[in-house]
């Protein structure tokens, strides 16, 4: 089954999407993240290291894992290029729609997706894309200067929450890794004490900030109608490994150049031995 013939629209796609991103937000407890930084900590007891409790904050990075690899997976399938031009076009529809529901793990899980190796090296199908919007959105969530546009649009979305008198208006799905890597930072780089031995409030307040900004997102149930057939695609279908991924881009578009050429044939002697 392909993703764009079980879910037509990716208006739709973007919505299960969404159920899937807050179930697995409302499984993490503010407590893992302290858990996830003592994880980080020799110095902590060890009992305390044993409690450690991240299951669930690691098992939504490695949805975010799953959906990147989902996305070049449903593309490096077809051998037709028009199939895959068309598979493409359905995922930065889904991204642009991710975008606007204010899904943005999603968005950025897709981004990631699409800009993989084995999918970006496939230049005669990207030239039959219309990849005009797929830029727009590459460039809400470029990296430079820290997210600056990401965070940008995310204030905006806090706000478009704060006062939203709709369900659909308050979701606000973070990109999760930047959160967890910003918390980490304020409590690492920050020290507990000021240098008169003070404690240093500034710290403790920000970090109170963004964890109970985390908590009022999480809370927010899913306006959208539930899709179980399409979540449980999703979430259950098969993915293919790195390598696969490569060998299948290179069976789609053949190796360009001698680099190129010289992947290809290692993968094809590691499959056949």
């Amino acid at each position: 089954t392909d993703v764009t013939e079980l879910c037509p629209s990716p208006a739709l796609l973007a919505q299960q999407l969404t159920h899937v991103e807050l179930e697995r937000l409302s499984y993490i407890g503010p407590e893992e993240f302290v858990q996830a930084f003592a994880k980080e900590n020799p110095h902590l007891e060890t009992s305390f290291k044993d409690m450690k409790k991240t299951r669930n904050l690691e098992s939504y990075v490695s949805w975010f894992n799953r959906l990147s690899y989902f996305v070049a997976t449903e593309v490096c399938k077809h051998v037709k290029k028009k199939q895959r031009v068309k598979v493409m076009e359905y995922w930065i529809e889904t991204a642009r729609e991710c975008f606007n529901i204010g899904n943005f793990n999603s968005l950025m899980a897709i981004i990631a997706g699409l800009n993989m190796s084995p999918i970006s090296r496939l230049k005669k199908t990207w030239s039959k894309v219309q990849s005009a919007k797929f830029s727009i959105l590459e460039h809400q969530m470029d990296p430079s200067s820290n997210f600056s546009s990401y965070r940008s649009t995310l204030k905006a979305a806090m706000w478009r929450s704060a006062g939203a008198t709709d369900e659909r208006q308050r979701i606000v799905i973070p990109f999760f890794s930047l959160l967890v890597k910003d918390l980490y930072f304020l409590n690492e780089g920050c020290s507990n004490k000021l240098p008169n031995g003070h404690i240093n409030f500034e710290k403790f307040w920000q970090l109170a900030k963004q964890v109970t900004e985390f908590i009022t997102w999480k809370q927010v149930m899913c306006p959208f109608e539930k899709n179980t057939k399409v979540i449980t695609f999703l979430q259950a279908s098969p993915v293919l490994t790195e390598n696969a991924l490569a060998l299948a881009s290179f069976e789609c578009e053949p190796p360009e150049n001698n680099h190129e050429k010289e992947r290809y044939k290692a993968l094809k002697s590691e499959l056949n031995s």
